[in-house]
């Protein structure tokens, strides 16, 4: 059931605020042709689940919409408009569609010592393509995306991006050049690592 209310969620959130051209196309695809509402978000760090990539992607539009709040005060929709934000926030990591597989394992239960067959997932990259880049990259195969919403989404990463890792500076200029950006990476990171972390801790 809390699966089925994250979809809705997501759905209603997208269909009320995103109308651009090709959005119902792009809607369409994620429900009926990709595993967006059932794919995890990571196979072990954050919503490492069935349905944990929807959950992900509704947690970051909240705190990007707080973040933007708390730096814009009640005027923030003149500096970035509803859709916009929902834009931003809740396709940020489309890049992680196709890209888990459940696979098995052996592990010892710790109760009976007997060896018992259990899930995880693995990785199986079909669209090599990168990861913020690879979300810009599928968006706009449906509909446009301002420039400074695709600098958000292709540098949500941050210094954890893999080409910033592999020495580009580039993802500095581009915080520099475009606020969002940087309110993008934010919600990502407080997402993942306050509120991920402590929905765990309290299950």
């Amino acid at each position: 059931m809390e699966h089925e209310r994250k979809d809705n969620e997501f759905i209603t959130t997208y269909r009320a605020l995103i109308k651009r051209d090709g959005a119902d196309k792009l809607l369409d695809y994620l429900i009926n042709k990709s595993d967006f509402f059932t794919a995890p978000a990571s196979s072990k760090f954050h919503c490492d689940f069935e349905g944990g990539l929807c959950e992900h992607s509704l947690n970051v539009y909240r705190r990007l919409l707080s973040l933007l709040q708390a730096e814009y005060g009640e005027g923030w929709k003149d500096v970035y408009s509803p859709e916009t934000v929902a834009v931003v926030g809740l396709l940020h990591d489309v890049c992680k569609i196709n890209y888990y597989e459940v696979d098995y394992r052996n592990v010892k239960n710790k109760d009976t010592g007997a060896w018992e067959k259990v899930p995880y997932y693995r990785v199986e990259d079909k669209l090599p393509y990168g990861h913020g880049e690879k979300s810009v990259y599928i968006i706009t195969g449906f509909m446009r995306l301002s420039r400074e919403e695709a600098m958000a989404i292709n540098w949500h990463m941050g210094g954890f991006d893999d080409r910033v890792r592999g020495g580009s500076y580039t993802v500095g200029v581009a915080f520099q050049e475009y606020p969002l950006a940087v309110l993008t990476h934010t919600a990502d990171f407080l997402a993942t690592y306050l509120d991920e972390k402590r929905a765990t801790e309290e299950e």
